[in-house]
């Protein structure tokens, strides 16, 4: 069982930076190790800017600059940091590190294109207080064929938010189960005369990772959710699957769905939420700091994991994790793998608690007795932890971004009534074949 810390709420913050924190220096670092005496030249680092914010990103680069004086650092940061960065990467010319998240990032495709430095011996070395970082994960780095190349930074998992006072003032079960959940929106429809659940369009892997990955995990365990995300043949069409996409056409089918999704991104999405048009949204622990500045002040979140699981099962949990890198082209890999290291530090997690809402993917981070801990991640711990409500499935890496977006297109036919699901899998699967053959 993996056990979950208790973390602190921040504010979020969006705005894009692309700055220098030193001005000294010009030369680049050699390959080696990360002993990081005497680091100069220029490190370059990339990071997006979503719901966890940029304050923990300043505070750690500036503690990094302060021990190395004669090094420069570029950041480049932003909510659109990956489409503005990417002519660097296809030219070959990229920045050293690279944290992996938000809209236009995939480490998988970042790994099958070469971009990625192959961090499998040098992060065995690694220590945090004394513990080999590889034993301190809470979830283990991504597997591609035994290698490693990204050190997962940020513990996140997708789940089912509702509103828990509006719940109580209206009597509306919280589900457990799929039939609680069809049972539950029903209700919701009748009485407030809404389509109970809303999600993002435009951004349609918000739903997948969010109730498909979930759903796969509670109907096939690990095998079916590697074999769907690594486009197994026959995954896509294979009795299991079908039956999960038989449950989002019942839910298309009976109205549930909001019909304008297809159209909103996910802040409008969110928003909606926030103000009652919908009920139910699928999001990770980022929505509560995303949407700090927007939230009713009687609004209370509550979360559970999304409850596309049969009656009598436990609810599915799928971590998702947002990773740090280095550029297989990095032009100083000294200090990139020096900066890495400095990251991993149970000092570091406390403080990325402290400033995002959100947790480090480090064990033994003791934040329990921090007053400012928000009580819908007690809640959340409690129910992820507790075997009996809970079972928790890993993923091997994540889907491919070449894989991803096609099933994603043919998820918005199906959502939208366009297609049946017996049509979407058959679609899914000669997404998978198209894949696998391009590898």
């Amino acid at each position: 069982m993996i056990a979950l810390l208790m973390i602190a709420v921040a504010c979020s913050d969006d705005s894009s930076s692309e700055g220098s924190s030193d001005d000294s220096g010009d030369a680049s670092g050699e390959d080696g190790s990360s002993d990081s005496e005497g680091l100069s030249g220029t490190l370059e680092i990339q990071y997006f800017v979503g719901g966890y914010g940029d304050s923990w990103w300043k505070e750690v680069i500036g503690d990094f600059q302060e021990e190395h004086p004669d090094l420069e650092i570029k950041e480049h940061a932003g909510p659109n940091i990956n489409e503005e960065m990417r002519s660097r990467w296809v030219s070959g010319d990229p920045p050293d590190v690279v944290y992996i998240d938000g809209a236009g990032s995939s480490e998988t495709q970042m790994v099958e294109d070469g971009q990625l430095m192959d961090l499998t011996d040098w992060a065995q070395d690694l220590e945090v207080d004394g513990t080999p970082l590889m034993d301190s994960f809470i979830v283990q780095p991504s597997d591609f064929d035994g290698s490693v190349y990204s050190l997962p930074l940020v513990f996140d998992t997708w789940g089912t938010w509702y509103d828990i006072p509006w719940f109580e003032e209206n009597g509306w079960e919280v589900p457990s189960d799929f039939d609680s959940f069809m049972d539950s929106m029903g209700q919701i429809q009748e009485d407030a005369d809404i389509a109970p659940f809303v999600t993002t369009g435009q951004h349609p892997y918000y739903f997948l990772r969010g109730m498909l990955y979930p759903a796969f995990g509670a109907a096939g365990g690990d095998e079916l959710l590697n074999d769907v995300i690594t486009g197994a043949e026959g995954a896509w069409t294979s009795d299991t699957v079908l039956e999960v996409m038989k449950k989002v056409e019942k839910m298309q089918q009976e109205g549930y769905i909001d019909e304008g999704f297809a159209a909103i991104n996910h802040t409008q999405s969110q928003m909606n939420f926030l103000l009652h048009d919908n009920a139910y949204i699928p999001v990770g622990f980022w929505l509560p700091n995303e949407m700090e500045s927007d939230k009713p002040e009687d609004l209370e979140y509550g979360f559970v994991p999304s409850p596309m699981n049969d009656a009598g099962e436990p609810m599915a949990v799928v971590p998702d994790m947002r990773p740090l890198a280095i550029a297989e082209e990095a032009e100083n890999p000294e200090a990139a793998k020096a900066f890495v290291e400095f990251v991993f530090t149970k000092e570091y997690a406390s403080l990325f608690s402290e400033h995002t809402g959100a947790i480090m993917n480090l064990q033994g981070v003791d934040l329990e007795s921090n007053e400012n801990v928000p009580q819908y991640l007690i809640d959340a711990n409690k129910m992820i932890n507790d075997p009996e409500q809970a079972q928790i499935y890993q993923k091997p890496h994540p889907m491919s971004a070449d894989l991803e977006t096609p099933i994603s297109d043919s998820l918005v036919s199906l959502m939208l009534g366009n297609i049946t699901a017996e049509e979407f899998v058959e679609e899914a699967e000669q997404a998978a074949k198209e894949y696998r053959n391009s590898q």
